[in-house]
């Protein structure tokens, strides 16, 4: 439930337009609603600013569904992460609105037009195999409302290339870094501008990489000050960290603005 309908209720009750148990009716599924096999936090939203986001991996269909038609039923927007081309038709079905991002595995449902953030989130990658974690950094951030810009296969090994991007690194608010192997990107841009730097490890990489753990532990080692790290592989949750710093940023500038 978006915070302007839970002010309308309220609203709606002062005036008179609905009765105590008209409301509660509306009211019976916060703070959440128990589907037996998962519990629908449809208060995420008015605490954090974000509906709750469904993981797909290791969910079963009807589950990912039922969530899914809980989630819309609110009038809130979806989000489903590291979802195949199964689960996007079977949303598709609930919401005909649903659009898939495949190199993301990313499907979104838009029910409500989203507050579009001032100041630019950049991600960067390694290389071409980071780019479905890069991708789903990206539109993790681009649905939260952040304007994106992408730089991709900039890795060390040709570090001129990265540095042929230094206007889109200058220019940006917060940068995500996604890089597999031995994961030097993200020390190197951190070396090179003054904002905050994501890094993502990948698992891209052979043997000696170990699924993502020898980039992991570089980027939290790197010698680069304003670094930080998330998960193997998590770009979701670079997206979401990327997308809270630039809406303080972008709230704090707003603030500075009307007091001024």
């Amino acid at each position: 439930m978006e915070k302007d309908e839970l002010r309308n209720i309220l609203k709606n009750i002062q005036d008179g337009k609905i009765d105590p148990d008209t409301a509660m009716m509306r009211l019976q599924n916060l703070p959440f609603e128990n589907l037996g096999y998962a519990r629908v936090d449809h208060h995420r939203n008015l605490r954090t600013g974000y509906p709750e986001v469904i993981y797909c991996t290791g969910k079963e269909l009807e589950q990912v569904t039922g969530i899914a038609s809980a989630i819309l039923s609110q009038g809130s927007n979806l989000l489903a992460t590291r979802a195949n081309p199964e689960i996007f038709e079977a949303i598709k079905k609930i919401h005909s609105a649903a659009v898939y991002h495949q190199l993301a595995r990313l499907v979104v449902v838009e029910q409500q037009q989203i507050k579009q953030i001032t100041g630019t989130i950049l991600v960067i990658t390694a290389g071409t195999s980071d780019l479905p974690v890069a991708e789903e950094a990206a539109v993790v951030s681009e649905t939260f409302g952040n304007q994106v810009e992408r730089l991709y296969d900039v890795g060390v090994a040709g570090i001129h290339r990265l540095l042929a991007g230094m206007e889109s690194l200058k220019k940006a608010r917060v940068i995500i870094a996604v890089a597999g192997m031995e994961g030097a990107l993200a020390s190197v841009v951190g070396g090179l501008v003054d904002k905050p730097v994501i890094a993502v490890p990948t698992s891209t990489g052979y043997g000696a990489s170990f699924g993502g753990l020898a980039a992991l532990l570089a980027m939290l080692n790197s010698c680069a000050s304003g670094v930080s790290v998330v998960n193997i592989d998590n770009g979701f949750g670079a997206g979401c960290l990327a997308s809270i710093i630039n809406r303080q940023v972008d709230q704090a500038l707003h603030s500075n603005i009307e007091q001024g």
